[in-house]
């Protein structure tokens, strides 16, 4: 079974394309994360749960399961 369940995910985002593109961004960045944890740099944001899972595209699903990373769209206008 998959942790957390695809029909959850789907709700919380319109499309199983914005579902995929959210998830794998957010797993880019934390997969980033990771690798400039020695740096110092502190250019991206750690993981925004606690998770036992290892794999950045499974702590991004968590992630969106816990409603810590949303889609930002512009809101349209009369003018548009």
């Amino acid at each position: 079974m998959i942790d957390p369940p695809i029909g959850e995910l789907l709700d919380k985002a319109e499309s199983r394309f914005g579902l995929v593109v959210l998830s794998a961004r957010r797993a880019r960045q934390i997969n980033a994360y990771f690798n400039q944890l020695g740096e110092g740099l502190g250019s991206y944001v750690p993981p925004q749960v606690h998770s036992l899972s290892r794999k950045p595209l499974s702590i991004a699903l968590e992630e969106i399961d816990e409603d810590k990373v949303v889609v930002d769209r512009p809101v349209a206008t009369e003018d548009e």
